[in-house]
């Protein structure tokens, strides 16, 4: 999802990419951690929210199935992916613009947001390109505008500890680094951010999930 490195498919190779909905499910039961996470954001209906690394969309309708008549803005570095997401969002008859991209370098205006969404997307890159994608975000939030993120955070225990070798070993060391060693909170301060916290943790087959918030000052 960035231009630093080679783009990786979410599950390393393309050919899989068909089974990711499958496999988040099973393995993570995505959807209700991303009702939680939409459940933190409350959208309202006057907002823009841009989802970055929307991948197959899943939470990207969450939001808008939350306020219809928001507008809601899905981003993605893999036609693939974006390809599913079209066609779930055709499939439900709901209007969602879906754009290829890359998330450090964000083809939108600035301070056209109202709140940004990202769901397990920042453990694909490196600090460099995490530091970059927060600091686009940053700009693209009007003043006032709220930062939402799902993704890897440090280990509850050594139980989650093991856990999250498996995503290491798919995703690459260099890469989650910064989630295992709780990183992402000063890195969310460094673009700038105000108020960044950890809002909530689980366990899970993988490892720890963390959901924070953070906001651009006014």
């Amino acid at each position: 999802m960035s231009a630093e490195l080679p783009y990786l498919p979410a599950l390393r190779f393309s050919s899989l990419t068909c089974l990711y909905d499958s496999v988040m499910r099973l393995l993570l039961k995505d959807e209700v951690f991303k009702r939680r996470l939409v459940a933190q954001v409350k959208p309202l209906p006057d907002q823009r929210i841009l989802d970055v690394g929307c991948g197959t969309g899943t939470l990207t309708l969450l939001l808008k199935r939350a306020a219809p008549n928001a507008v809601v803005i899905g981003l993605d570095a893999d036609p693939t992916m974006l390809r599913i997401a079209r066609t779930k969002a055709e499939s439900e008859q709901v209007q969602i613009e879906f754009v290829e991209g890359m998330s450090d370098s964000l083809p939108f205006p600035h301070a056209s947001f109202s709140g940004i969404v990202s769901s397990l997307l920042l453990h694909h890159l490196t600090t460099d390109s995490k530091r970059r994608t927060l600091e686009q975000a940053y700009l693209l939030l009007r003043p006032g505008g709220m930062l939402h993120i799902a993704d890897w955070g440090q280990a509850q225990n050594a139980l989650m500890r093991a856990a999250f070798l498996g995503v290491q070993l798919l995703d690459g060391f260099e890469t989650t680094v910064d989630n295992v060693e709780g990183r992402l909170l000063p890195l969310m301060r460094a673009a700038g951010f105000a108020d960044a916290m950890e809002t909530h943790r689980e366990m899970t087959m993988l490892g720890t999930l963390s959901m924070y918030r953070a906001t651009r000052p006014d």
